[in-house]
């Protein structure tokens, strides 16, 4: 089977919008990664949170979320359509479903902690940091995916 990414100039360009696209999306969770960490950190020398830190957290965080799971959908898509390969035939891709079950964990006890239900802190701190190493991991796997 041919990779029409390979062979057709748009189809190759197109192939390059998940990549790119999960670059930015891991950067912003990085990003969101640091400032949560940063919080945690604060509360276990128990000093003061500043509000303004904490919103800073979540506005990073909820569209790195939301990034992560559209690039993820992507990966497949572009898989079978612009590659012509079977969208969960690479290690690429399995790594990258862990890498997204350990943000949706993350998201959801996050959800928890910004509503008051439970004080799940160093899991939820534990799966983000998890997340975005999976994540980094599925983007070296990737390297060779690339047309």
């Amino acid at each position: 089977m041919t990779d029409p990414a390979a062979q057709e100039g748009l189809a190759r360009w197109l192939a390059y919008g998940h990549p790119l696209w999960m670059l930015a999306a891991i950067s912003l969770a990085a990003l969101a990664l640091r400032s949560g960490l940063a919080l945690r950190s604060a509360r276990r020398r128990r000093e003061r949170r500043r509000p303004e830190d904490l919103r800073r957290h979540l506005a990073l965080a909820k569209p790195a979320l939301v990034m992560v799971a559209v690039g993820f959908a992507g990966g497949p898509l572009s898989m079978a359509f612009l590659r012509g390969r079977e969208p969960f035939g690479t290690a690429h891709a399995w790594i990258g479903v862990a890498a997204l079950v350990l943000f949706a964990a993350a998201g959801v006890l996050g959800r928890r902690l910004e509503h008051g239900h439970g004080r799940p802190l160093d899991a939820h701190a534990l799966l983000a940091t998890l997340a975005v190493l999976a994540a980094a991991a599925a983007a070296l796997t990737g390297f060779v995916l690339l047309p």
